[in-house]
């Protein structure tokens, strides 16, 4: 019995302790609600007047992912109801102040601040009485933001850090936090904007003064004047008051400044001079401006270098050059030993400066400037060492002839020439040759270019230029190369001939003869010494012992062409089929005067094809005076006789002509008869040619008898036959004539 009652104070204990350890959410059944919280956790910002806020509280239910709205089944609590009351969840704000809104349901609660402040309003800007002027104080500089509202409906707030500045024109003044920069004069408005609420401020930024004055030993100066070597300038700078205050030395208040910071610098006034030229020293001080010119100037007007142009050395040769300064009219001053000699690049040359002359060493390829400087003048020259070379040649295209030609009267460029470096690769010394003519009169060397004189032949020498060497000297200066040269009297024109050259395929023709007009009016036949040029397939050039010829490959066409001196000449070439045979028709022509026939001419070829060469062949006529011929066409001149011949391909053919006067009319003595049966008439037709010109051509008509039963007619007589009539119809050229014949 004890047992059993200790067993159940046990239970009891341990009950509690679940009950203590354990909530009943923990145990929550499916559908139970186990925390609630607000729609946002986010702290709220109230103002005094506004609509009131409606709060909304939702329960998390255990084991569902949607929420519950509890709002009206919480209850609401305020900490500080002064600040803002809460009644169902609907906030209402009456004072500035922060209270926690509290909502609980059974057992569980959430909260969320709130903060009330008052609506603003009157935003206003504090600044000190009258405009501004550029070096202001910072006190005066600074203005301040204020606005009713916030923490309390009456008492102004300071914002002065939280509006938002602005300024009309940057470019007079700035703003920030309430603090101007001034930057120059002008007119400008100061706006501040905080929480809707706008206010500007119109102000001037005026001139603290109008002009700084620049001085040199107490006296105002617009220009200094100095000379190479002299001592630093102490410049000072005083403010010229828009009122009646006393000026301000700003010596080391402004900013100087050099235009050319290679002549000369300045820091707080003090000018040191670097070189000849010109700079402008400026100080700026609050807006305000000035200037003065300083001018640097050398003791000496000019340094001379000899040689003043640029040279060219090859490795290890030393040059000697010169300085020297002008000190007086006519007067020259050797300064080689106190001058300051450079080189630009000391890998490729050295100066050293002597007494007589500096000098310079030629240590590696490449390019350098010397340059000497004395008491603010300064020349340079310009350097370039060559490498070592062992050899110099002609440069000479391939197949190039071994002598060069060229025209009297033209320009022909120098040759190029190379050098051999001691690695054995090829370096161009062109530039470096100085050319020299051994007959004048035949081509002289001008301005860089070979001239030709007269017709002949020269030798032109190219030598390395000597330069200045001073000592070790290189001993490519004394090689030198040969240019030989034919200068050519100049062609005026090259005359062929005017047809196109044809040529049978599988043969070979010569070439065309050309004549050269030169231009003294010479003319020479020059066909043996023009050199040809084919283009195309269709045709070779062939040499034999006889000389060039063309021989014809394949039909079509190829362009011949010559050249000789300073002219060419292109003859089109036409390559064709042999031909075996040449037919004309007519076999002969008889043609009335002024009259024109046209001549067929039909070719065949050897594979059995055939061609119109009407137009072709080119006919001449034996007898110009009866008959021309033009192309295919026969042109009658006078009554007369000529035989056309032509060729081609070597095949000849001919055509006689026969030109006779044109027959206008046939007469006859008789045109009616009457005759008796057996009696005889003798007839006689005459013809008529358009020339006036007649003829009895009796025995050429050819007649036709209507009745040959009346009457026959035979060897120019008619004889009767029987009683009767018929008609005799004569027809001669196409000229007819009758003759009516009555046998009674």
């Amino acid at each position: 019995m004890t047992v059993n009652r200790k067993m159940t104070k046990l239970l009891l204990i341990i009950a509690l302790l679940a009950t203590v350890v354990f909530p009943v959410s923990v145990f929550a059944d499916k559908g139970d609600i186990n925390s609630i919280e607000f729609e946002s956790s986010a702290k709220l910002d109230l103002v005094v007047g506004q609509t009131p806020k409606q709060l909304k509280v939702f329960a998390n239910v255990e084991g569902s992912s949607s929420k519950r709205d509890v709002t009206g089944a919480v209850t609401w609590n305020s900490s500080n109801t002064t600040a803002v009351k809460v009644v169902n969840g609907l906030l209402t704000p009456f004072d500035s102040g922060t209270a926690i809104i509290t909502a609980t349901y059974n057992s569980m609660l959430t909260t969320i601040e709130v903060s009330v402040t008052h609506p603003f309003k009157d935003l206003k800007i504090e600044h000190k009485e009258g405009n501004y002027k550029l070096g202001d104080s910072e006190e005066k500089r600074t203005i301040k933001a204020k606005v009713l509202g916030g923490k309390s409906i009456t008492e102004a707030t300071d914002v002065t850090k939280d509006v938002e500045w602005s300024s009309s024109d940057t470019n007079v003044l700035t703003i920030s936090d309430g603090k101007v920069n001034l930057l120059k004069e002008g007119k400008v408005t100061i706006t501040a904007k905080y929480k809707g609420l706008t206010a500007t401020y119109k102000t001037e930024v005026e001139m603290a003064f109008t002009d700084i004055d620049i001085k040199q030993n107490d006296k105002v100066v617009k220009d200094v004047e100095t000379l190479m070597g002299d001592s630093a300038i102490k410049l000072t700078a005083t403010t010229k008051a828009a009122t009646q205050a006393e000026s301000e030395d700003v010596t080391a208040k402004g900013d100087w400044s050099s235009s050319n910071t290679a002549v000369a610098t300045v820091k707080n006034g003090e000018l040191k001079v670097l070189a000849t030229g010109k700079t402008v020293i400026t100080i700026a001080y609050l807006g305000v401006k000035a200037s003065v010119d300083v001018y640097v100037r050398s003791s000496y007007e000019a340094i001379l270098l000899t040689p003043s142009k640029e040279q060219k050395l090859f490795m290890g040769e030393v040059l000697d050059v010169k300085a020297e300064v002008r000190d007086a009219a006519n007067s020259t001053l050797n300064v080689s030993q106190n001058a300051t000699w450079t080189s630009s690049d000391q890998l490729v040359a050295t100066a050293k400066s002597e007494a007589d002359a500096a000098d310079i060493t030629a240590k590696g390829v490449g390019d350098s400037t010397i340059k000497a400087e004395y008491k603010g003048v300064s020349r340079e020259i310009k350097l370039k060492v060559l490498p070592t070379i062992t050899a110099i040649e002609v440069e000479k295209a391939e197949n190039e002839k071994s002598e060069k030609e060229m025209f009297k009267g033209d320009t022909l460029s120098l040759p190029k020439v190379n050098g051999t470096k001691l690695d054995g690769t090829k370096l161009e010394l062109s530039q470096e040759i100085e050319w020299t003519s051994d007959n004048a009169e035949v081509a002289t060397i001008k301005d860089g270019k070979i001239e030709g004189k007269a017709a002949g032949t020269v030798t032109l020498i190219g030598k390395i230029k000597e330069g200045n060497v001073s000592a070790s000297k290189a001993d490519i200066r004394n090689k030198s190369v040969e240019y030989k040269l034919t200068v050519l009297d100049k062609v005026l024109v090259l005359i062929g001939p005017e047809d196109n050259l044809v040529v049978v395929t599988g043969e070979e023709k010569a070439m065309p003869s050309v004549k050269v007009v030169m231009e003294n009016g010479d003319e020479r036949e020059t066909s043996d010494k023009i050199t040809w040029e084919i283009t195309g397939t269709n045709a070779v050039i062939k040499s034999g012992t006889s000389g060039k010829t063309v021989r014809g490959l394949v039909k079509g066409s190829a362009s011949l062409k010559g050249t000789y001196a300073n002219k060419t000449i292109t003859i089109p070439v036409t390559i064709e089929q042999k031909i075996t045979k040449l037919e004309v028709e007519p076999a002969s022509l008889e043609m009335n005067i002024k009259a024109s026939k046209s001549v067929k001419v039909t070719a065949y070829y050897s594979n059995g094809k055939s061609a119109n060469f009407s137009n072709t062949i080119n006919w001449e006529s034996s007898n110009p005076a009866a008959a021309t011929v033009k192309g295919a066409s026969v042109k009658a001149v006078a009554e007369g006789t000529t035989t056309l011949t032509g060729s081609y391909q070597g095949i000849n053919v001919s055509l006689k002509v026969n030109v006779i006067p044109k027959l206008t009319k046939l007469t006859v003595n008789e045109s009616r008869l009457n005759m008796a049966p057996g009696g005889k008439q003798t007839v006689v037709v005459t013809a008529l040619y358009d020339t006036g010109k007649t003829a009895d051509v009796t025995g050429l008509i050819t007649w036709t008898n209507s009745k040959p039963s009346v009457a026959k007619l035979s060897s120019g007589s008619i004889t009767a036959l029987a009683k009767g009539s018929t008609s005799f119809k004569g027809k001669y050229n196409n000229k007819t004539v009758t003759i009516s014949v009555k046998v009674k």
